[in-house]
C-alpha cells in the first residue's frame, strides 16, 4: 500500500467551500500607519540640517525598515482564511509525529475517532507532519498529514475537514498532544 497521495492537492490550495480568503482591514491599517511613519522619518532625515548627524542617519535607517516592513505586510500579511458560517479567522499549525503513528493517526482522522486514544503522541519533530487549520471558534478544522521523504515531506493523506463537535474534539486532542 501506498501511502502518499497526489502532491497536486494540498491543505492550502484545497478549495472548502466554507473556507474563503480575505482581506484583514486591520493589518491593512498597520500597514498604512507604519508606511506613513517610515516615509516621515525618511523625510524628516532629509530635512535635517546636518545631514552626515547620528540623528540624520538614525532617521533614515529607522524610515527605511519601517517602510520597507509596511511593504511586507501588506502583500504577505493582509490575507486571512475565514471560515464563513461564523466568521470566525482560521489560524494555520503544524504538529509532527513518529512514522510508526502514521496509520493510526490516519485512521483516527478518517473515522474521527478523536475520543478513542491511539497513544499517539505529538512530537516536537519528526518524519509525519500534520499541516491543520482550525477557527478561533474551534467550530472547523482542516487537517493533513505528510510523510518525510529525503529532503521534503510529500503529502501521505488528503484533506480532512471537520466542523462542529468533531472539530472541537481534534482541537482536544491537539490541546494535549495526544490522538
Amino acid at each position: 500500500m501506498s501511502d502518499t497521495v497526489s502532491a497536486e492537492v494540498t491543505l492550502f490550495s484545497a478549495t472548502h467551500p466554507d473556507i474563503v480568503k480575505r482581506t484583514s482591514v486591520s493589518s491593512v491599517l498597520i500597514s498604512a500607519i507604519l508606511c506613513v511613519a517610515g516615509a516621515g522619518a525618511f523625510v524628516t532625515s532629509l530635512k535635517l540640517d546636518d545631514s552626515s548627524s547620528t540623528m540624520s542617519m538614525v532617521c533614515m535607517t529607522g524610515g527605511t525598515i519601517l517602510f520597507l516592513w509596511a511593504i511586507f505586510r501588506f502583500f504577505w500579511r493582509s490575507k486571512e482564511w475565514v471560515y464563513v458560517p461564523t466568521g470566525s479567522v482560521a489560524k494555520e499549525g503544524t504538529c509532527f509525529f513518529d512514522v510508526c503513528d502514521l496509520h493510526a493517526l490516519t485512521e483516527a482522522l478518517e473515522k474521527k475517532g478523536f475520543e478513542t486514544k491511539n497513544d499517539v503522541k505529538v512530537k516536537t519533530n519528526g518524519n509525519v507532519r500534520m499541516d491543520y487549520m482550525i477557527s478561533q471558534d474551534k467550530k472547523f478544522v482542516a487537517a493533513q498529514l505528510f510523510r518525510f521523504i529525503p529532503y521534503t515531506y510529500e503529502p501521505a493523506s488528503s484533506v480532512f475537514y471537520f466542523t462542529g463537535n468533531d472539530a472541537s474534539a481534534f482541537v482536544h486532542c491537539l490541546e494535549t498532544s495526544e490522538f
